[in-house]
């Protein structure tokens, strides 16, 4: 029987990269993967312009092409994880739908897989981006990796292949707040690094902006790290000491030269905005580390579906088995 290799694309606003992305997945089956079937599985984040109607167009020419589409949008973590869990393969591959993550890298990824790895990662040494940004980047993923208490991959963005037997352990998993490349590293079986150079996007803006980094970066912190609640914890014993000297010294001060040494304001005044700042910081960032609890304490479901398309043959064929 023949293996299934699921490609799964989560879309948001790509109305100039679904079909040529399509094509190009097609062509490097035919080519390079002609003893497998494939599946490839749109999952779409509410779209505002017509990347929807493409994929409808897609999946009517195309019995091997489905699509999820999204009720809202429930962010960039959210909606490709789902679509992984609701690939039907024998391994899922998670595919970027700007080109940034390379087609033909595809073969080899399956060609690994087949050697025994449950996860296949596909991890960026060099990019096309902004040197800043990549810089930037590279500094976070070794901060998180020396703060972790469990191994992280560096610039591996979610790229990759996974087993189904991986993709049932997510599915077991439950989590609400997923954070998908630290349970990779967490709970993933052997895996295999596969190194290339992301290209810039083909078309179309990309959706990040320094919000939606800094909101990924924080899941991330919070969910792999002990680091921030540990900091706040010896930072503030440590300033209380330092407080308590500085009281005690200033008293001394004042009782041993008291005309010579007068209060004044402005050493209140430091104190209490030097002090104010850091409780500010650590309440923030014990703020963080409870939202993070939060969202997982009220188990919302990770997308809501307003509609799936392509599905008909497949549940066609259920019901004939049946």
């Amino acid at each position: 029987m023949r293996k299934i290799v699921s490609i799964v694309i989560p879309t948001y606003n790509e109305e100039e990269n679904v079909i040529p992305l399509h094509g190009e997945v097609v062509k490097m089956f035919e080519e390079s993967l002609p003893l497998y079937d494939y599946e490839i599985l749109f999952i779409d984040n509410k779209s505002k312009d017509t990347t929807r109607d493409k994929i409808r167009f897609l999946c009517s020419q195309n019995k091997n092409t489905r699509a999820i589409f999204n009720a809202k949008n429930f962010g960039h973590t959210n909606s490709p994880y789902y679509g992984i869990l609701s690939a039907s393969g024998d391994c899922a591959i998670l595919l970027c739908a700007d080109f940034q993550d390379p087609v033909y890298l595809i073969p080899k990824m399956v060609e690994e897989w087949e050697n025994g790895y449950g996860i296949v990662c596909g991890v960026k040494t060099k990019s096309a981006e902004r040197r800043l940004m990549y810089f930037l980047r590279s500094t976070y993923y070794r901060l998180i990796k020396a703060m972790s208490r469990v191994e992280q991959i560096e610039h591996f963005t979610g790229f990759g292949l996974y087993d189904k037997s991986f993709i049932k352990v997510l599915r077991d998993l439950d989590d609400p707040a997923p954070f998908l490349r630290g349970l990779v590293a967490e709970l993933g079986p052997d895996r295999k690094v596969i190194e290339y150079k992301q290209e810039k996007r083909r078309g179309g803006k990309s959706k990040h902006n320094l919000y939606t980094l800094y909101d990924y970066a924080m899941l991330a912190f919070t969910s792999y790290t002990k680091f921030g609640l540990r900091i706040m914890s010896i930072g503030g014993f440590f300033m209380s000491v330092i407080c308590l000297i500085v009281a005690f010294v200033y008293l001394v001060l004042k009782l041993t030269n008291w005309d010579d040494f007068p209060g004044g304001t402005a050493p209140i005044l430091i104190g209490l905005f030097t002090f104010g700042s850091i409780q500010l910081f650590f309440t923030g960032l014990l703020g963080e580390y409870i939202m993070s609890i939060n969202s997982r304490v009220m188990n919302r479901p990770l997308v809501i579906e307003e509609e799936r398309v392509g599905y008909e043959e497949v549940e066609k064929n259920k019901g004939e088995m049946e």
